[in-house]
């Protein structure tokens, strides 16, 4: 089998295996005490000592991790950032609603700006994470249905015609997946059995969640030569990946490696566990503190870093390519995706992109580039919102995709391997 496609299929094995950001992180944190890395608490004092690797997570859902050089000599940090989350819905508190005494439905909220009818008609379930107490103690427990459990069914044509011409969804009418049949069901608080059961605890044990749906459907390689990954939450599960797995590989030499992993930023990244928090500066001070260093010299660091922003990028559509900007025209399998933005919305500018494209080079890896057209507002990620609160050289980049925010996306089965040699080749420096 080619090596990108063994990636590709690791790749896919996390997402499938990361069904909601808690889970995500759940699993970077076993893949780095694989590794070795040892588990730090922002609550005690930090030990740091040349050779290691350190991870630290915040709400269990970010988490940024850590490797020092085998020297004290250190220049400063060699940084990427990610994200755990993705769009999808959000399960309320007492969230079953019955409906004409025949179904069951769950109440349920937009989380991130999602493309709504490709929720529509697909096997969906829960997962996320629920608070409970023991010992006098609140901890969390991770929690996923393992079944196809829901579905949020369509309007069927004979009831409106003019549903060829353009949908408007209302979330609170549309949008709400079927959970039961009334008279089959348990009565109220079934799906809060469902979650204890799951946690192995008593209902009455639960004293919060934070509970999401998810789509069932499998990533797999598609294509006439398996050229195309389609699978859910592609954005940012990819890049996530391909950080982890270059960073659990790449041994730093001069500059500490920091990879990290930001939740919240399909919902503009302020909070605590967020990019526009103090997470990253924490870490960093930290780890300065740790090593014993001055504030003079930890400005030093800084001075000479780099953060490479990564969150995928829109490919052209093969049915609209009308869509994208006329000169800088991203295509899947085609490589690293570097973003520009006039108004820095993407942080890239002519140092960061020299930057990148020398260890694409170094790396063997394709590049290409990405603007959005002139006339079409853009989004937004965690480049210049992380250098707003830590002030290094940064790159926006991304991996090619199309249909971001749909439920399932479709990418390069390339890609994820670029994205592997270039950290590694970063965090080799």
């Amino acid at each position: 089998m080619k090596e990108y496609m063994k990636t590709a299929k690791e790749m896919l094995a996390f997402i499938e295996n990361s069904p909601s950001c808690y889970h995500a992180i759940g699993n970077v944190q076993k893949s780095l005490e694989q590794q070795g890395f040892l588990a730090l608490s922002e609550k005690e004092n930090w030990q740091i000592e040349a050779g290691k690797g350190y991870y630290v997570m915040r709400n269990d859902s970010s988490v940024i991790a850590f490797r020092m050089p085998e020297e004290t000599a250190v220049k400063g940090f060699h940084m990427v950032a990610t994200h755990s989350d993705s769009p999808t819905f959000k399960v309320k508190e007492t969230p079953e609603m019955v409906v004409e005494e025949h179904y069951v439905k769950l109440n349920t909220e937009k989380y991130g700006g999602m493309i709504l009818s490709t929720w529509l008609d697909r096997p969906l379930s829960v997962a996320g994470r629920v608070a409970v107490c023991e010992t006098d103690k609140i901890v969390t427990k991770l929690v996923d249905i393992d079944k196809d459990l829901l579905v949020i069914p369509n309007l069927a044509i004979h009831m409106n015609r003019d549903m060829n011409k353009g949908v408007e969804y209302n979330p609170q009418i549309d949008m709400l997946p079927l959970f039961a049949d009334a008279k089959e069901s348990k009565g109220k608080g079934a799906l809060l059995k469902k979650l204890a059961k799951e946690a192995d605890v008593k209902s009455s044990d639960i004293l919060g969640q934070d509970i999401f749906l998810y789509v069932r459907e499998k990533g797999r390689l598609i294509g006439e030569k398996g050229e195309f990954v389609l699978s859910p939450r592609l954005d940012d599960l990819q890049c996530v990946y391909a950080a982890v797995k270059a960073f659990s590989e790449a041994a730093p030499k001069d500059y500490i490696n920091v990879c990290a992993v930001f939740d919240n930023e399909e919902v503009g990244s302020g909070t605590a566990q967020g990019a526009d928090s103090t997470f990253l500066e924490d870490v960093l001070w930290r780890i300065a503190e740790g090593l014993k260093v001055s504030k003079s010299t930890y400005l030093q660091w800084l001075a000479d870093s780099f953060l490479i922003s990564a969150d995928n990028a829109h490919a052209v559509h093969p049915s609209h390519p009308e869509k994208a900007d006329p000169t800088n025209r991203p295509y899947l399998n085609g490589g690293i995706v570097i973003k520009y933005h006039g108004s820095q919305r993407y942080t890239t500018d002519a140092l960061s992109a020299a930057r990148m494209k020398q260890l694409c080079k170094q790396a063997g890896v394709p590049y290409q580039t990405y603007a959005n057209r002139s006339d079409v507002a853009g989004g937004s990620t965690l480049g210049n919102i992380s250098t707003a609160h830590v002030s290094v050289s940064s790159v926006d980049i991304g991996l090619p995709q199309l249909a971001m925010h749909s439920a399932v996306e479709t990418a390069g089965t390339k890609d994820t391997a670029y994205a592997v040699r270039v950290f590694e080749e970063f965090w080799r420096e």
